[in-house]
């Protein structure tokens, strides 16, 4: 039944793809060049209406699929997808996305899908801030042709082996049909992309992958937790984290857009598109490793906590060294010329 969904999430979301770009151009639903930007020519942004249909109607088909809180993290992700839908038609306020987000991770908080840190409703409330920081990493991290595509079917595919190890069969089935979906959609995402996925499709995946990763997660100790959090979403963690130190010590608002993220530093230090897509893909790939590792008890959680965190430290301070904001740095750099001429 796995393999009939899987087939199913890829052929739908692969063949759905094609006539919405057709209709994307004729409704210039496209995504236009800019200085913020890194691709150079007008691109359709639909293909998370592929990844979300790729995903939903193969998942609702399994007769498996019987754990309410997987049903609640599928209708919560399905719903951030329509609000990331909307945005990419019309943008929408900050505020007012943060509240739709906010209201689908406390649907899914509800639902019996939370952190246990100290107990009682705090736990809830991290929870629902870990999953809306989270969706809107992954966001983020859709910057670059191929780079979530590649990052998103890696990882679904080792949470679906770890939630088959600890016989969560429902989670196991979902995050499978989830990586096939991704799949299709990566054929015509991979450099040179044809179409992105667009805030529909990369809040679609951010929400079900963090919310997926809470609920493997649910009833385990500290170091597990913290392990198993943060290896399924650390290339997004680490990006977003490389994000907001540059832009503060820059002086430049965490909120605005700009190509200073992972992707494009690896880009200036002379990797191809498709090599950094690789790249943060075998990077997912391998801890992807270690989370089935530890769910089989090969590793140990607190040593992997502490290997993760201590890592992900470690490149966001490292790859501050790489220029982020060339531009920039030139014209400070003619300007201390024109003083020294004066």
């Amino acid at each position: 039944m796995a393999v009939a969904s899987g087939a199913a999430a890829a052929l739908i979301c692969g063949t759905a793809i094609v006539p919405l770009k057709r209709l994307a151009v004729r409704w210039d639903l496209t995504d236009r060049p800019s200085a913020k930007k890194a691709h150079a020519r007008p691109t359709p942004y639909v293909g998370g209406i592929g990844i979300m249909l790729g995903t939903f109607v193969p998942a609702l088909a399994l007769p498996e699929l019987t754990d309410r809180r997987v049903i609640a993290i599928l209708l919560g992700a399905t719903v951030v997808g329509l609000l990331g839908l909307i945005d990419d038609i019309r943008p929408l306020p900050p505020v007012t996305r943060l509240v739709v987000e906010t209201v689908a991770a406390v649907e899914v908080v509800l639902s019996g899908v939370h952190v246990t840190l100290v107990g009682g409703w705090l736990d809830g409330v991290a929870t629902v801030v870990w999953l809306v920081v989270l969706a809107n990493s992954f966001n983020l991290l859709d910057n670059m042709d191929g780079v979530l595509g590649s990052v998103a079917t890696v990882t679904a595919a080792f949470l679906a082996v770890s939630a088959f190890v600890s016989a969560q069969t429902s989670l196991a089935l979902l995050m499978t049909v989830l990586t096939c979906a991704t799949l299709g959609f990566l054929k015509h995402n991979w450099p040179r992309a044809r179409v992105f996925m667009g805030d529909s499709g990369s809040l679609f995946i951010g929400f079900l992958l963090s919310c997926s990763a809470v609920l493997l997660m649910a009833g385990q100790g500290p170091p597990t937790l913290i392990a198993g959090l943060l290896l399924p979403t650390f290339v997004a963690t680490v990006d977003t984290g490389v994000v907001l130190v540059s832009r503060l010590r820059a002086g430049h608002s965490p909120l605005r857009g700009g190509t200073d993220h992972v992707s494009h530093r690896l880009r200036r230090l002379g990797l191809p598109t498709w090599a950094v897509a690789a790249g943060l893909g075998l990077i997912a790939a391998i801890l992807g490793g270690f989370l089935v590792a530890m769910a089989l008890r090969w590793t140990s959680p607190l040593i992997t906590a502490m290997v993760t965190v201590g890592t992900a430290v470690v490149l966001i301070i490292l790859l501050q060294g790489v220029n982020a904001y060339p531009s920039t740095d030139h014209a400070k750099s003619s300007s201390r010329i024109r003083e020294r001429r004066r």
